[in-house]
Parts: structure tokens; C-alpha cells; sequence
């Protein structure tokens, strides 16, 4: 793997190697890990998590306004977080990469003909440009069913030549849905949602896209089908993005000491989008992750086993950072990794607490995960629990980056706040908030700063990243225990409600 190597600064910290590194610990695993957790969970806090906040606040105000991969905001941030884990003891490195940087110039739909009116569209990542001013053409619908848009049949019913196609979103990629439109003669494509919320879709690489492409809220796409079914409309359609081969970089920070063959890892995305600072997004799961990595560093333990973080570099591009790292992986490395927790957007202001649904015991969206991810579930909503917070499943959609562990048998979990979702009613209802709205209004957008963060449920996530890191630095053995059925991650009386939803951050393919 090419990462380059920290030089370790001299630390009084009592994070320091085992004399025997390797062997079992001589000591009580069981009772070493609910001592350290106590004590991890008791010291890490919101509010010194807030401060690292503050820092990644003024780095994007200082550098366009963002931190994505690729950018000034992101290189100081990444510094920054790798200047707090070398002061503390911790071995660290960086790892290298290069990647399409990607910037939205333009994103405009506007009715022409018969009543104007603008439509709010989001450019899709690695969406071919139309010229600058855009394009302006007829709009036309792809009939609707199970696959729309996803096959050169679904074009046959019309002419689509230099035109813009308007297609549902589901049933194959977006990159699919586009690519068919291209090929039927489309100058454009703009994909509505299925389901209630922005859409913030990607084409997955640069060499997918085939015609401009942005996605529109179901509201909007369903509005613009009914203007349709009333008589020809033509609309002013412009998406331009830039593209640039720039680098970036992972921060990788491990504990000197503790059993390699037995690899804890947590990790949580450092970049943001272009459009905004990423406080939330995720600068919350990174900060909560370095507040608590801090912690661990203060404390009197030695860790039985080695402790890894990873603070992942362009996530909003689609899990690259974290894809680099897993591909770099030896099969002996993999198999040294005997679970990865991630945590993304734990901070959302009018959230739920997700837990991810490693059994599928919810049957929503994706199968369960690799072995073990089960257990992991079941050890962060018994710890839930124990405080008294009420948590719900959310399908492992791939939207973030325990993906690329979970596509190679490494157990994985974590919890997240929700993204573009709308919350429910019944949602309301448990875990406050209003219903109807999006459980981050900001995401992926400027005002993701720091009047973005519920502190509440930053402190309670901040809590399960100490108890996990507390309990499986010392003591792994809960990942071999069977999950009772009857009481287990996410069944009735686990605490959580079971709701299973389709949850996620990061930019969706499909």
C-alpha cells in the first residue's frame, strides 16, 4: 500500500506498545474492555468533538467555502487531523491517490412554453456538460414502469432526437438510465425520484456518462409528467461541471501497540461536497472519531488489540477513498481486519438514530451483512439501550464507505443521523423533530455549518463510538455470539422500531 509513513514524536501518553506484542493479554478481556469503555464514553463529549468542528468551519471559510477532496479545505483539514492523532502517540500515515475532482458550474431547468417557471435540478456527478448557456428543446417523458428508461424499448414510443428525456428514477443505474436516453438521440436527461427527497445521484465515473444529466425531487418530476399529459413543453436545460484530474489522501492512525491479527477499525469521510463546509456532512462523524481516538490516547489502557482509524478522502465521489484502501488490502491484511464501524452524519438536526441492519431482520433493500455485522448491530443497540435511546435499522445501501469492507467479508456496521430522507410521523413521534421535512434540510448544501448539528444526538453517537472502540479494543469475543432472534439487532424488543429504511449519504448510483 503507498502511504507515507509518520515519523512518531516522543509521548509521555500510556498508548504505548505491549513489551510482548501479539500474545493474549494476560488479563481479563471481558473486564479490561467494559473498564475502558466506561471511561472512553465518560471523557469523549460533544462538546469538545464541537471544537474540531469549529476548526473544519473556519478551514472551509477560509478556502472557497468547502472542504471537498481535491481542495485547499480538504488538504488543511486532512492536516489537521493528522497533526491531533501524531501529538497523541499515534502512528500515522497518509495514503496517496489521485481522482476526478468535480465542481458544479451550472445546474438550471427552466419551463419555457406554456407557463414559465424555473425547476430546481441537482447536476449528477460526472454528468457529460452542455454548452454554456444550455440547450433549449422539447421535454419528453419515458413511459413509467418498473425499469423506466433502462432499455432502448422504453424509447421506441416516441422521438427523442435533441431532446430532453425526463425518466423515473429505478431499476437500473443512472449511469443506464442516461446512456439509453444518449443513445435514442437525447441531448439530455433529467431523472425524477421515487420516493420523496433530493435527489443526489451519480454516474459512478467519468467514462459513464454519455449525455448531461441532473435529478429532480418526485414533486417536480411528477409536476413536469403532468404539464406532459396537457400538451407539449419545452424547457432551458444547462449542466455544466468540471472535471480535473487533481490528488488527495486518506490519514491513516493506528495504535502502536496491540494484536495486528486482531484489527479494530472505525473510520468516517473527512471531504465534503462543493457546495457547502460539510459540518454534518461529515465533518460530525469526523470529529466524533478524532474526540474519541483522542481519548483512547489519554487513557492508562493498552489495547489488546490494535486499534486502526481512517479518516477517508472522497467519499462524495463515490466511496473512493475507502475503495483505494480496501483494493490495496493483502488477503493476509484483510483478514487481519476483524471489523470496520462507520460513521457518517451523526449530527443531523431533525434526525433519527439509524443503526445499520447487519442480519436484515428489518428485509429492506440489500441482504445481510458479511458474518459478524449481525453482532455488531446487536452490540450497538444493546448499548442504546442501556442509555435509553430509541434507534431504528437502516439498510446497508452502499452509500457510504463501509461498502468497499462489506464486498470483501469484512464485518461491518455504525449508525448515522439520515441524510435527504423525509422523517415520518411516527418518527416524530420517538425521536422529535418535525415531520415532513428532510432529516438534514442542508444536506449537500451551504448551510451545512455549524447551526447544522443537533448537539443531542451528536453526544449519543459520539457514545457508541467510545463503547465500540472501549469494548472490541480489548474483547471480540461478542462476534462470535449468536444474536438471540428473539431479542436480537433490530427485532421486537431490541429497543429499536424496526423500521428498515432506505437510508443513506454520500450520492446514489441507481
Amino acid at each position: 500500500m503507498a502511504v507515507v509513513a509518520a515519523t512518531a514524536l516522543a509521548t509521555p501518553l500510556l498508548l504505548a506498545a505491549s513489551p510482548h506484542p501479539g500474545r493474549p493479554a494476560p488479563h481479563d478481556p471481558g473486564k479490561e474492555a467494559a473498564k475502558l469503555s466506561r471511561e472512553l464514553v465518560r471523557n469523549a463529549s460533544a462538546r469538545d468533538a464541537y471544537r474540531h468542528l469549529q476548526q473544519f468551519q473556519a478551514i472551509a471559510d477560509s478556502t472557497d467555502g468547502h472542504r471537498a477532496a481535491g481542495s485547499l479545505g480538504h488538504d488543511a483539514s486532512a492536516a489537521y487531523v493528522y497533526r491531533q492523532l501524531q501529538r497523541a502517540g499515534y502512528k500515522v500515515s497518509y495514503e496517496n491517490f489521485r481522482f476526478t475532482y468535480t465542481e458544479t458550474l451550472a445546474e438550471k431547468l427552466a419551463v419555457v412554453t406554456p407557463t414559465p417557471r424555473d425547476v430546481t435540478i441537482k447536476a449528477m456527478t460526472y454528468t457529460p456538460s452542455t454548452r454554456k448557456g444550455g440547450v433549449t428543446a422539447p421535454l419528453v417523458a419515458v413511459p413509467a414502469d418498473a425499469t423506466t428508461g433502462c432499455e432502448a424499448s422504453d424509447y421506441a414510443a416516441a422521438d427523442f432526437t435533441g431532446k430532453i428525456a425526463l425518466i423515473k428514477r429505478g431499476g437500473c443505474s443512472f449511469a443506464e438510465k442516461q446512456a439509453a436516453a444518449g443513445a435514442a438521440g437525447a441531448a439530455g436527461a433529467v431523472i425524477y425520484n421515487n420516493v420523496e427527497g433530493v435527489l443526489s445521484g451519480t454516474l459512478g465515473e467519468v467514462a459513464a456518462g454519455k449525455v448531461p444529466t441532473g435529478g429532480l425531487t418526485q414533486e417536480e418530476g411528477e409536476k413536469l409528467v403532468r404539464d406532459l399529459a396537457a400538451g407539449e413543453v419545452t424547457v432551458s436545460f444547462e449542466i455544466r461541471e468540471l472535471q480535473e484530474d487533481r490528488p488527495t489522501r486518506n490519514v491513516i492512525a493506528e495504535t502502536p501497540g496491540g494484536a495486528p491479527a486482531r484489527t479494530v477499525m472505525l473510520g468516517a469521510h473527512l471531504d465534503s461536497v462543493t457546495e457547502g463546509p460539510g459540518i454534518n456532512d461529515n465533518g460530525s462523524g469526523s470529529a466524533g472519531l478524532l474526540d474519541v481516538a483522542l481519548k483512547l490516547a489519554q487513557s492508562k489502557s493498552k489495547p489488546a488489540n490494535k486499534v486502526r482509524f481512517a479518516w477517508w478522502s472522497a467519499e462524495e465521489n463515490g466511496l473512493i477513498g475507502s475503495e483505494k484502501y480496501v483494493a490495496a488490502l493483502s488477503e493476509k491484511q484483510r483478514e487481519q481486519i476483524a471489523l470496520y464501524l462507520n460513521f457518517d452524519m451523526i449530527a443531523s438536526p431533525n434526525g433519527v438514530q439509524f443503526v445499520f441492519d447487519g442480519d436484515n431482520s428489518d428485509g429492506v433493500g440489500e441482504g445481510p451483512g458479511p458474518e459478524g455485522s449481525a453482532q455488531l448491530e446487536r452490540d450497538i443497540n444493546a448499548f442504546l439501550d442501556g442509555k435509553g435511546k430509541p434507534h431504528e435499522g437502516t439498510d446497508f445501501t452502499g452509500r457510504s464507505d463501509y461498502g468497499p469492507f462489506i464486498e470483501v467479508g469484512i464485518p461491518s456496521g455504525g449508525t448515522d443521523t439520515g441524510a435527504e430522507g423525509i422523517k415520518t410521523a411516527a418518527q416524530a413521534k420517538v425521536f422529535g423533530g418535525e415531520a415532513g421535512i428532510a432529516y438534514d434540510p442542508c444536506y449537500h448544501a451551504a448551510c451545512d455549518d455549524l447551526d447544522n448539528i443537533d448537539m443531542r444526538h451528536f453526544d449519543t453517537n459520539i457514545d457508541v463510538i467510545a463503547n465500540a472502540v472501549g469494548t472490541y479494543a480489548h474483547d471480540l469475543r461478542s462476534l462470535t455470539r449468536p444474536v438471540d432472534p428473539d431479542n436480537g439487532s433490530g427485532a421486537p424488543g431490541s429497543g429499536g422500531s424496526g423500521g428498515g429504511l432506505r437510508e443513506g449519504h454520500g450520492r446514489d448510483t441507481e
